[in-house]
């Protein structure tokens, strides 16, 4: 395990970034920028002298360029994977969607970099190599949360959880997203180096610190996909009265059920009992409106079926990882942001 860059006098950590095909350019250019700055930018910025904490390579496979779809953009690495025989911190970028034979030399190469007692990260889809070495089967993974079904499928044995944005466990971290590739950069710094570096990184980039959630940015079904019709109807009435104080009772007499057959083709149908989901319902209808009105939270709370505010911003958080204030500052069009009685009118 690599000793903490923040003590005076430990030597500098070797980062390698993976630079694979067919992925965003971004999942590995940001990892780059962001460990060659710690230490440094701010330093430099304020007219001190640089204490660079990170010495940072890249590498494919085959040791030639990567292409990313996106723009035709062409990224040359500096080495060969095969040559890179120490990494303190090694860094997967994102790769397509789920992980491709022809990058199959990846996973040996990973275990290896692994057992020397490197930090193993995988961005967005590049979590999905993580899987594939074995090493994350027991142990806690997120990914982008669109592309979870497809890693739960694949990957049973990884405890996959979507509703973060950034996962550590035993020296495996995964981040959901694109632009969480700075969110897991930056926990690394933090992590090896302290928070004051950190904080320092992150202000001469213009990032925010490490996110830690990404429920809020998610766009889920409320079910997945079935063929009970009863259950459907339920779940139309629902989201049609969602702002009621809809009791199980009520729903199972429309349903034409009793109340114990209802609860259960219920759960088996959506994977939720009732009450949680119309809470997700209301959730949603509240993320609706923080997008689109300049409302206050109270008045929203309302609309939604909840009169205790202090209960709807909790549930509200613990949903989507942000406070409903937090969630308008990162989602709401222009007019939903203007102070209250500001127009774009003359």
């Amino acid at each position: 395990m690599p000793e903490s860059c923040g003590a005076v006098g430990r030597r500098m950590l070797d980062v390698c970034v993976v630079l694979l095909d067919d992925g965003y350019a971004s999942t590995a250019l940001i990892p780059v920028e962001v460990f060659h700055s710690a230490g440094a930018l701010w330093r430099r910025l304020r007219g001190e002298t640089p204490e660079p904490r990170f010495r940072v390579t890249t590498a494919s496979i085959s040791g030639g360029p990567v292409r990313s779809p996106y723009g035709g953009l062409s990224m040359n690495p500096e080495r060969r994977l095969a040559d890179v025989m120490h990494a303190d911190i090694v860094v997967v970028s994102a790769s397509g969607g789920l992980p491709e034979p022809r990058n199959s030399a990846l996973s040996p190469w990973l275990k290896a970099r692994y057992v020397s007692g490197a930090y193993l990260a995988g961005v967005c889809t590049g979590a999905g190599y993580l899987a594939e070495t074995g090493l994350l089967d027991g142990k806690r993974a997120t990914t982008h949360w669109a592309m979870s079904s497809g890693f739960e499928e694949r990957y049973p044995d990884v405890d996959w959880r979507p509703d973060l944005m950034v996962t550590e466990d035993s020296r495996l971290l995964c981040s959901g997203g694109v632009t969480a590739s700075s969110d897991i950069s930056l926990y690394l710094v933090e992590k090896l180096c302290g928070h004051e570096i950190a904080v320092h990184t992150a202000k001469a980039l213009l990032l925010a610190m490490p996110r830690m959630h990404q429920s809020g940015y998610a766009v889920l079904p409320l079910s997945p996909v079935h063929t009970d019709d009863r259950i459907r109807a339920a779940e139309t009435l629902i989201q049609a009265k969602f702002r009621e104080a809809l009791s199980t009772e009520e729903l199972a007499g429309e349903a034409r059920m009793s109340g114990r057959t209802f609860l259960r083709r219920f759960k088996a149908a959506t994977g939720k009992v009732p009450a949680a989901y119309l809470q997700a319902v209301r959730i949603e209808a509240a993320k609706a409106i923080l997008e689109r009105e300049a409302l206050p939270v109270q008045a929203i709370s309302a609309r939604v079926g909840y009169d205790d505010v202090s209960f709807f911003r909790m549930l509200f958080k613990r949903t989507t990882g942000m406070t409903p204030a937090e969630y308008r500052a990162h989602f709401a069009g222009i007019t939903a942001r203007l102070p209250e009685g500001v127009s774009f009118e003359a």
